[in-house]
């Protein structure tokens, strides 16, 4: 579905992964710097509660994540791949499942395109994915805004 310059793909062939795209005239340093600043997401998603880094110092591969979301349970995000204006990727692990929160920054001409996604996986993925799949929807969309419009703040 395309609105204006904002795109949203959801892939409907594989209920346990879903992606929305936009575009962002905000640099890609802007963009990373928000999605890097994880203790400051409450600020700008209703769907996050809390979230509180479990160690010290910058955010780095290895980094862990409590994060608190309405109607989900508290989990543990593990950062696993971080790199500089370009990707933020995590992941949360129950027993037989695992959820990855990827978020992605491409240059586009003079624009930014923002990619974030959410992966279901493990022997639980599926039902799992089924159960939750309308709640992430809208978090990932509610995300997508608040992200657009932290970053194009001044």
């Amino acid at each position: 579905m395309t609105k204006g310059n904002d795109k949203t793909a959801k892939h409907a062939s594989n209920p346990a992964h879903m992606s929305v795209t936009f575009d962002t005239q905000a640099s890609a340093d802007r963009v990373f710097s928000v999605l890097h600043d994880v203790e400051h997401w409450p600020e700008w998603t209703s769907t996050m509660t809390t979230v509180k880094k479990m160690d010290d110092g910058p955010l780095v591969v290895g980094s862990k994540v409590r994060v608190r979301q309405p109607k989900l349970l508290p989990a543990v995000w593990l950062v696993t791949e971080l790199d500089q204006d370009r990707v933020f990727t995590w992941c949360t692990r129950s027993p037989g499942l695992q959820v990855t929160g990827d978020h992605r920054i491409e240059s586009v001409g003079s624009s930014r395109r923002i990619t974030l996604s959410i992966n279901v996986s493990g022997p639980l993925g599926p039902l799992v994915s089924r159960l939750i799949r309308g709640l992430n929807q809208r978090y990932i969309a509610t995300e997508a805004k608040g992200l657009k419009q932290r970053c194009e703040a001044d």
